[in-house]
């Protein structure tokens, strides 16, 4: 049986539970936990599954599996809440190097949070397994854990009460398409300009790769010879992308996402997007064409999908600008039009200096007010920041009123409202002054007597200080169409 299927496992409340793996051909299998029983016969391959009816919650349950040949028994189940947590490297970031590290290790001690981290792997075919086993949750299995992963648990555990198995598969510096399978991209022809792109690179690496040993064999005698002679060491060549990076096309989607497939789950959380912004209009399809993928190879139906909208990241800018970053949180805003979708808003968290800031407990928590809303149906919760709706222009200003704001906006400690530019019929933009009227943020300056288009964040790293009543900050946003910066890149 895949290593999905553990000792200490979570499996999910009120959902079918598959059960799967390999036997002889033919032999008969039968899987039994809490009085629940299936059976069936593996096929010509060998291959089984079964479905077990809905689990209430609870536990600690023995799952036994047995077969003609043998038997196995899994000890420790609880029947709780799945979230499966993925992306790049603020997903993959571990708890050792978030913020108050060594507060928030001394007090990981859940045993009614679980534990699965699967390993690092690329694949170019989907994988039936992967390398992770089910842990409790101690100061030494969270750790090495996802910060973000492990944040949101917490407070899904203290929260509703109930076990919570947070399966965590993510890896740095990887774009949404290595995470979405292939047949997934093929369908789309938006997505042709990537496979080519890739496809060209594995056809030409043979010759790539020679060329390379070539290249990298005569640099070594020649730095061999520069350090002899005490002159300087030339540059090393670079080898070429090879067919098992982590960035091609459904490489990560075959050797992480598959080996979890069909795995009972509640939903997803993601944090990624910093590797595709260079493509933000791509991603205004990319993502949304991810996320039904895996929607529809688990098999689940619209399983609530949440995500983190990134960070703000580099130096501020004096001036209002375009911005290949804000982009790429538009297109993220966007993608909240899918079914059972959440966003949580991270402008206001992020660090100038440092792609990866340290606070992810604000994150963790704001994936869990979106979760709150999208998977568990609390409609009093509001589950991002303010969103914005619409805009009406009179006698010289703008009146931007938003949505997700029951409570009214605020700033904090009576902070001014920054973050807004104004700009005329030429688009020239300047920041502009700004303030709260109920639901609502009136926006002017002197130097546009005559605006007709108004922006919110738009920067790499915007100065934000717009807030809901409840909090959470307010999401970057543009009242135009405009094409932008990342318009043309595929």
């Amino acid at each position: 049986m895949p290593s999905v299927f553990g000792d200490h496992m979570v499996l999910q409340e009120g959902r079918p539970v598959p059960v799967w793996g390999t036997a002889a051909a033919g032999e008969e299998v039968r899987v039994e936990i809490a009085g629940r029983a299936a059976k069936t016969r593996a096929d010509r391959q060998g291959a089984w599954k079964v479905t077990l009816p809905k689990l209430g919650y609870g536990g600690p349950h023995t799952l036994m599996v047995t077969a003609t040949s043998g038997s196995k028994t899994f000890s420790d189940v609880l029947v709780g809440e799945v979230w499966v947590a993925s992306g790049q490297s603020n997903m993959e970031w571990p708890l050792s190097l978030a913020r108050n590290p060594e507060k928030e290790i001394a007090s990981a001690n859940y045993p009614g949070l679980r534990l699965f981290y699967v390993e690092r792997k690329t694949a170019t075919t989907p994988q039936l397994d992967c390398n992770a086993t089910w842990t409790l949750t101690t100061p030494e299995t969270a750790r090495d854990f996802s910060s973000v992963a492990y944040f949101f648990g917490r407070e899904l555990h203290q929260r509703r009460g109930v076990a919570v198995g947070m399966i965590h598969t993510s890896w740095g510096g990887t774009s949404a398409e290595a995470w979405t399978s292939r047949p997934a991209l093929e369908a789309e022809k938006k997505f042709a300009p990537i496979l080519t792109r890739w496809d060209g690179m594995m056809q030409g690496y043979p010759a790539a790769r020679s060329a390379y040993e070539t290249a990298h064999a005569a640099w070594e005698v020649a730095r061999d010879s520069a350090k002899a002679a005490g002159t300087e060491v030339p540059g090393e060549p670079g080898a070429p992308v090879a067919p098992d990076d982590p960035n091609r096309p459904a490489n990560l989607y075959n050797g992480m996402i598959a080996p979890l497939l069909p795995y009972a789950i509640r939903g997803a959380i993601w944090y990624q997007g910093e590797s595709n912004a260079g493509r933000a209009y791509q991603y205004r399809s990319l993502f949304p064409a991810m996320i039904e993928n895996w929607r529809a190879t688990w098999g689940q139906g619209d399983f609530p999908f949440v995500f983190v909208q990134i960070a703000n990241y580099l130096e501020r800018k004096t001036e209002p600008g375009e911005s290949s970053w804000a982009e790429l949180r538009e297109a993220q805003r966007m993608t909240l039009s899918l079914r059972n979708t959440g966003m949580a808003v991270a402008i206001d968290i992020g660090d100038a200096v440092d792609i990866h800031p340290k606070n992810k407990q604000d994150v963790g928590q704001r994936l869990w007010y979106a979760a709150e809303r999208v998977a568990y149906g609390n409609r009093a919760t509001e589950e991002s920041g303010p969103l914005f709706a619409s805009v009406t222009y009179s006698g010289g200003e703008a009146r931007v009123r938003f949505d997700n704001a029951r409570l009214g906006l605020k700033t904090m400690n009576n902070a001014p409202v920054k973050g807004f530019a104004i700009a005329g019929a030429d688009y020239k933009f300047v920041w502009a002054d700004a303030r709260i009227a109920g639901d609502s943020v009136v926006v002017s300056s002197p130097a546009v007597p005559r605006p007709v288009v108004v922006r919110y964040g738009w920067a790499d790293n915007p100065e934000c200080t717009l807030y809901s009543g409840a909090g959470l900050p307010a999401s970057p946003f543009r009242t135009d169409t405009r094409p932008g910066v990342t318009i043309a890149n595929e």
